[in-house]
Order: structure tokens, then C-alpha cells, then sequence
């Protein structure tokens, strides 16, 4: 009996003793928590307290030796622009006439960048004849490329209506379809050129009722390579105000 209680006193003490460790724990993480919290009020105030921090200090040449004025009237303040401290950025270097000029380059920046968007809108479309209706052809040998006059669309100006020709205004990615009409009884064939290579073609033999062909590519073009469309020898094209014989193009993406 008395070795059973001499166990359980030895079991009581043990837990006390695990009891009053807990107690300390419990007592350092108390005071852990009420340090960081002090250290955070302390930070507050330091963040006031800089807030509160204002000064300068400046002398008027950035670098170099030179002077200002005489001015007669004088246009504005002098600019300080070599600047030693600016807490609270309170003061400001710079003159209204160089935020202007810092202004107009922004936008001269957006202007250029517009612009160069702009020259990436690249299509054109155009029909053969102005008005009325006619044949081209035929001929023997062919001179010229065929020159669409009626023009529905030109975005970047790359088709000349005078020659018939497109020109790449950017390096990129196009497509281009052309049609070609004929009536019964004569021979139709058509070519598109890229730089005077022939790139592909459409024809048509003496069909016994109207006659009508279309093609298309995609080519890559640099900056100035030229893309037509040309007669064979000896064929013919027809067209009318339905614009029945067509050339168009566009951009598919710049590179």
C-alpha cells in the first residue's frame, strides 16, 4: 500500500511539473505576442514620423558653369536642378515648359506608334474596268500587266491603279485572289506574278457559255516586291459594271 502511494505521488509531481512547463510556454508566447505587437505600433510611428520629414536641397546647375538671365520680363521661377535631398519630394526641378516638352514627346511616341499600326492595315481591291464593259486582249506579245481600274479598297496604298501593280508596303504574310471572265468562244488564261515570276494561273478553253476562273496564294513579300496579274498570249478577259474580273489582296500578319 505504501509503494502504490508513493507511485501516485511520483505520478501527481510529474504532472505538476509538466503543468508549470506548459504555464511557462503559455507565458513566453503571451509575451511574444505583446512584443510584436509593440514593434508594430513602433513601426507605425516611424512611418508618421517620415511622413513628417521635409527637406531640400539644390543649386541651379545640373553640371557644367553658365548662368541665367538677363531676362526683361522674366518668364518664371529660378530651377534648381542639381538636387542634393528632396524629402517628401516636396520640391520640383523641372519647369513647366520641360513637362510641356516631356508631353509633346509622349505623344509624338503614340503618334509614331499609331502611325506605324497604321502601315500594318494592308488590303486592296479593285475591278477591271472603271465603267462600262470591254475586253482586254488579245495581244501578242502581252506588254503590260493587266491594270484594274475600279478600285473598291486600297488600305496602305500598296495597289497602283496606273500600272496595275501592287507593291509591298511591309515585310509580311499576304494573300491575293484574282478572277477573270471571258465569253463563249474565246481562250481566257490569266498569271499572277510575284517580281516577274509567275507565281500561279487560271485558264479557260473557248467554253461554250461564259467562262470564269479564280486562283489564289499566299506569298511571303518583302518590303517592295511587287505582285501583278498578266495576260497570256493571244487570250482575252471580259468584264462589265458586275466587275466579273478582279484583283484583291491583304496582309494575313507582318514579320
Amino acid at each position: 500500500m505504501e509503494q502504490k502511494l508513493d507511485s501516485i505521488a511520483t505520478q501527481f509531481t510529474d504532472m505538476m511539473e509538466e503543468l508549470r512547463r506548459e504555464i511557462r510556454e503559455v507565458g513566453k508566447l503571451q509575451d511574444l505576442e505583446k512584443r510584436q505587437k509593440t514593434m508594430e505600433a513602433t513601426l507605425e510611428e516611424l512611418k508618421k514620423d517620415k511622413e513628417k520629414k521635409v527637406a531640400f536641397s539644390a543649386s541651379l546647375l545640373a553640371s557644367g558653369e553658365g548662368h541665367t538671365g538677363p531676362m526683361n520680363p522674366v518668364p518664371s521661377p529660378l530651377i534648381y536642378k542639381k538636387v542634393s535631398s528632396n524629402y517628401g519630394n516636396g520640391y520640383d526641378p523641372n519647369t513647366e515648359v520641360e513637362k510641356l516638352q516631356d508631353l509633346e514627346k509622349r505623344l509624338k511616341n503614340v503618334e509614331e506608334t499609331l502611325e506605324k499600326e497604321k502601315e500594318k492595315k494592308v488590303a486592296f481591291s479593285a475591278s477591271l474596268l472603271a465603267s462600262g464593259e470591254g475586253h482586254t486582249g488579245p495581244m501578242n506579245p502581252v506588254p503590260s500587266p493587266l491594270i484594274y481600274k475600279k478600285v473598291f479598297s486600297n488600305y496602305g496604298n500598296g495597289y497602283d491603279s496606273n500600272t496595275g501593280i501592287f507593291t509591298a508596303p511591309i515585310k509580311g504574310v499576304y494573300f491575293f485572289r484574282f478572277y477573270a471572265f471571258c465569253h463563249p468562244g474565246t481562250k481566257m488564261a490569266v498569271s499572277l506574278y510575284k517580281n516577274d515570276e509567275r507565281q500561279c494561273s487560271v485558264f479557260t478553253w473557248k467554253p461554250v457559255t461564259n467562262g470564269n476562273a479564280s486562283n489564289g496564294i499566299v506569298l511571303t513579300l518583302e518590303e517592295g516586291d511587287r505582285i501583278y496579274t498578266k495576260l497570256w498570249d493571244d487570250t482575252w478577259v471580259n468584264d462589265d459594271p458586275n466587275g466579273y474580273t478582279s484583283f484583291s489582296g491583304f496582309l494575313l500578319f507582318p514579320l
